[in-house]
Parts: structure tokens; C-alpha cells; sequence
């Protein structure tokens, strides 16, 4: 086994997702009693959280829209500093708060701002962590602690199977009642994974070892969201050596596409909607045409992307389900963010676990007070 801690918690996650796919089952009484206890067609729900466990809510809000009634993201390090303006007090809560360690500051201090500012609130803790402070302040009847297996309490500074087990539990939280039907479903997003590793993961390798500065990651709907996640697993893990950058297809154009030049690295997170791809085609072709960065790599759901004119470095096929229209589908991409960070980080000469040469980024994020 790979001693690097960042290696070994990338590859367990298909293991990961099928385990806590029958962890929710057997506690699917508990959990779907809670729901029905608290979720209302009044009730506000918020997905929070801070840095990665962020864009867990950024990724799935989208695809929640459709099955809950009102739901936004917001992180925790906005909660902290304006939830009077983000909560509206007078109306029920449902609090989902995401937390690899369930210790930073923000974590804490935003369960309990909501908790004072809101006269109607519950929470469900998702968490990686069981001896955390919010596992810790679990056990009220208004609270639903929902710990994820031990494994992805990840040990590396990077959350990779923290994020992808947390985001996956939260889409299976939403279809609790019918979950046993979506076993297929989800099995379809753990072959994408395991596709993944073992057919491509050499040749990101090889795309990571090359040299470049820039990183840009596109996604559309929910892989925005990916998208967001994928930028930050290469910039972190490679120290700020590569700098990088997320956006939306159409929203690249306005702007920051001025990031991009030969030193650059673009990764295409490409939906199977045609009504989005086709945009997205137009995007790429346009990219294509006005500069030649190092690497493009276009991750698409098992079919041809349709841009034969161009030529990408490397084209990761999902074949086992679709992105945005298989409801897990989304959850796989990440893997592409995760290995290029990995193997940059390597060729950066650094340590993947502990990139961070001054110090400035640590595992549970530290000096942020919460102020009364």
C-alpha cells in the first residue's frame, strides 16, 4: 500500500460510498422519521459548511432543488459574519452542516448563531469525526448526527473521501424513503470510480508530471460544484504552485478567460444534457482556437464529447452512468481533481499530506475567533 495518507484515502472511496450506502439503510427508520418530523414545505434548508465541505452544498443544491422545496448553500464563513441576513428567523430551519473533524471555529460558532437567531431550527450533523465537537453536541431530540464510517475522517490536510462520502450521503439523505431502489443507482457512480483509477489514472499521472502554473476547472449545474472542489485539491496540494481557477462554461467568457495561455492547464467536467452541451462545445472550441494550453482534458459520461476538430490530451470516459441525468453521477468527477493533485503535488516536489511548506493551511483550519 502507498504510505502517502492523500493516495490511500482516494482510492478507498468507492469502498466508502458502498459502506455507507448500507449505513444509512440500516438506520433509514431513525433517519426518515426525523425528516418527516422536521421537513415541511415551510421549512428553509441550508447546506453549510467551510473551504471543501462548502462546495458540497455548491455541488448538490442544483440537483436538491428538485426534491426539496427550499434549499440553499451557505457557507459557514458567511453565516458567521451576516446570518441575520441570511436566515430568516420566523421561519423552521433545518441546518445540514458538513464537517470532515466537526471542529473548525466556523463550524461551531455557526450551529450556534442559527441556534440563538432562530426560534424554529434542527440539525443534521454530517460528519466524518466522532469524537468531534458537533459529534459531541449530538443526542437532542432536534439534532440527527449522522457519522460517516471512520476511514474518511481523512488524516491528510486534502479532504478527498471526507467530501465524496459527505456529498453522496446528503443526495441519499434526500431519497431516504425509497433508498433501497437507488442501490443500482449508486453502484453505477462506484464503477465510474473504480473505472477511473484503473483505466486512467497513469495517464492523469503523466498529465500532472508536465509543467504548468495555471489551472482552470469547468463545469455546468451541479459540476460547477465539482468543478469548485477540483480546483482547490490542485491548488492546495501543489502549495499554491499551481493557481487555479473554477467557472461555469457560458459564465468563463466574461472575463476569466484571460487565465488561460500556454502554461495553463483546462479540464473540461462535461455534462450528458445536450441542451447544456452544446454550449459547453462552443465554449471549448472556442478555447481551442485562441490558445494552446498544455493539457486539456475533457471528463465526459460515457460518450464522445462531439469536438472531433479538437485535439485533447486525454479523454476520461464514465461509462457506467451519466452525469446530471443519473442522479449519483455527478459524484465520480472528483476523482480527476483528487489524482491531479495527488501527482502534482509529487512533481512539486512535496509532500501530499502535508503540502503546505510555511504552514499557512492546516488540517482544521486555526486563529479564526468567533465573536459574540
Amino acid at each position: 500500500m502507498n504510505t502517502h495518507f492523500t493516495y490511500n484515502e482516494i482510492h478507498q472511496q468507492p469502498a466508502m460510498w458502498r459502506k455507507e450506502y448500507h449505513a444509512l439503510l440500516e438506520h433509514k427508520a431513525e433517519i426518515s422519521a426525523f425528516m418527516h418530523k422536521y421537513l415541511t414545505p415551510q421549512t428553509d434548508i441550508v447546506l453549510t459548511g467551510a473551504g471543501t465541505s462548502a462546495f458540497i452544498g455548491d455541488a448538490i443544491e442544483p440537483v436538491m432543488r428538485g426534491i426539496w422545496t427550499s434549499v440553499r448553500a451557505v457557507p459557514t464563513t458567511d453565516l458567521i459574519t451576516h446570518a441575520e441576513y441570511l436566515l430568516d428567523s420566523e421561519r423552521p430551519l433545518l441546518l445540514i452542516s458538513f464537517a470532515r473533524s466537526g471542529n473548525s471555529p466556523e463550524s461551531v460558532g455557526a450551529v450556534n448563531i442559527a441556534n440563538k437567531l432562530c426560534k424554529n431550527i434542527a440539525h443534521i450533523y454530517i460528519t466524518c469525526n466522532k469524537n468531534g465537537k458537533l459529534a459531541a453536541e449530538s443526542g437532542k431530540d432536534n439534532i440527527l448526527l449522522l457519522l460517516l464510517p471512520e476511514e474518511t475522517d481523512d488524516k491528510s490536510l486534502a479532504m478527498t473521501s471526507s467530501f465524496s462520502t459527505m456529498l453522496l450521503t446528503c443526495m441519499m439523505l434526500s431519497h431516504i424513503d425509497n433508498l433501497e431502489s437507488d442501490e443500482q443507482m449508486i453502484e453505477k457512480s462506484v464503477k465510474n470510480a473504480e473505472f477511473v483509477i484503473s483505466e486512467y489514472e497513469d495517464r492523469l499521472r503523466k498529465i500532472a508530471e508536465r509543467t504548468f502554473e495555471r489551472g482552470v476547472f469547468l463545469g455546468s449545474g451541479a459540476l460547477k460544484g465539482i468543478a469548485e472542489e477540483c480546483h482547490l485539491k490542485l491548488q492546495e496540494l501543489t502549495d499554491g504552485g499551481v493557481v487555479c481557477k473554477f467557472d461555469s462554461f457560458l459564465g468563463f467568457r466574461h472575463g476569466p478567460k484571460a487565465v488561460v495561455n500556454d502554461k495553463s492547464i483546462v479540464v473540461y467536467l462535461m455534462t450528458d444534457e445536450e441542451k447544456v452541451l452544446r454550449y459547453e462545445r462552443d465554449l471549448v472550441r472556442q478555447v481551442d482556437s485562441n490558445n494552446k494550453p498544455v493539457a486539456q482534458v475533457l471528463v465526459i459520461s460515457g460518450k464522445d464529447p462531439g469536438l472531433p476538430e479538437v485535439k485533447a490530451d486525454l479523454v476520461v470516459k464514465m461509462p457506467y452512468c451519466k452525469a446530471e441525468t443519473d442522479f449519483y453521477g455527478i459524484v465520480p468527477y472528483v476523482l480527476v481533481g483528487q489524482l491531479l493533485g495527488y501527482y502534482a503535488s509529487l512533481a512539486h516536489g512535496l509532500n501530499p499530506d502535508a503540502p503546505s511548506v510555511s504552514g499557512n493551511i492546516h488540517r482544521v483550519v486555526e486563529g479564526v475567533t468567533i465573536y459574540e
